[in-house]
């Protein structure tokens, strides 16, 4: 399971293959992978409390705002061993998840922002913000997840490329979303977001990768592109790119075949 948000409770609820599979207490997660440290991909690990000792892939940048600003890491040390660390690798080695066969995952470095609670966030390290290169070693095919994503790189364009299916930073459609819509002050660019438009914005990016299917994951409640009929979201579709909604499934097959999405929705939610 990539990241565990505020929400997990209703998410494990609506996903059938992460409840329990035999005893009244197991699970189907063999392992937590975060991609960063930010309280809204992490909150959820303490919802998972009792299924203790947790086993959670992540940096040592990561892990070590886990155990100080928001030390979650030492707060769980009092459920059955807490937490057991694996140390996620920033030099492009690739891991795998103990108990799942067949996939092979490489953290991308990404240019984003630590938390605000984090001595990192004016001060970036890497392994600060990755994605996530997942490979199936049986088919060869690929996806990238980068949910927070501040810049784009010519490096990681040339990446997805390589991809079947990428998973990407939708959360803001212009730099200034949340003073538009009153909610905030701060822009998007400031909160390690790179927003869709503009000349050099996610969208412009994108429209130079062709090969994979290119969806917008981590979208946030003022991004106009929620409301299907809006001028945003028709340029977006426009583009080729398409805007992730609750219980979407893919199913990555062999290269060559059409990639494959399941709706398996139920109360769709931005």
């Amino acid at each position: 399971m990539f990241n565990a948000s505020p929400d997990l409770r209703s998410q494990l609820e609506a996903a059938p293959p992460l409840q329990p599979r035999t005893g009244l207490r197991d699970t189907g997660i063999r392992g937590i992978v975060l991609a960063d440290s930010q309280i809204d991909h992490t909150t959820g690990i303490l919802m998972l409390r009792e299924g203790c000792p947790l086993q959670i892939y992540c940096t040592d940048m990561v892990a070590e705002d886990l155990s100080t600003g928001f030390p979650i890491f030492r707060m769980l040390e009092s459920w059955d061993g807490g937490v057991e660390h694996h140390e996620v690798p920033t030099d492009g080695s690739a891991f795998s998840v103990d108990g799942v066969e067949g996939l092979q995952l490489t953290a991308v470095a990404l240019d984003g922002k630590a938390p605000p609670y984090s001595p990192h966030r004016n001060d970036p390290h890497r392994g600060d913000n990755v994605g996530y290169l997942v490979t199936d070693t049986n088919a060869g095919t690929s996806l990238l997840y980068a949910p927070g994503l501040g810049q784009m790189t010519p490096e990681l364009v040339a990446l997805m490329k390589t991809t079947d299916l990428v998973m990407v930073d939708g959360t803001f459609w212009c730099e200034d979303e949340m003073a538009r819509a009153g909610v905030g002050t701060k822009l998007a660019s400031q909160m390690g977001h790179l927003p869709q438009s503009g000349h050099d914005g996610m969208l412009a990016w994108l429209k130079t990768v062709e090969r994979p299917r290119k969806v917008l994951i981590h979208i946030n409640n003022t991004n106009p592109i929620l409301i299907e009929d809006s001028p945003e979201r028709a340029e977006v579709e426009a583009q080729g790119v398409e805007v992730a909604i609750d219980g979407l499934e893919f199913e990555v097959q062999m290269m060559g075949s059409p990639l494959e999405a399941e709706d398996i929705s139920r109360d769709v939610a931005p």
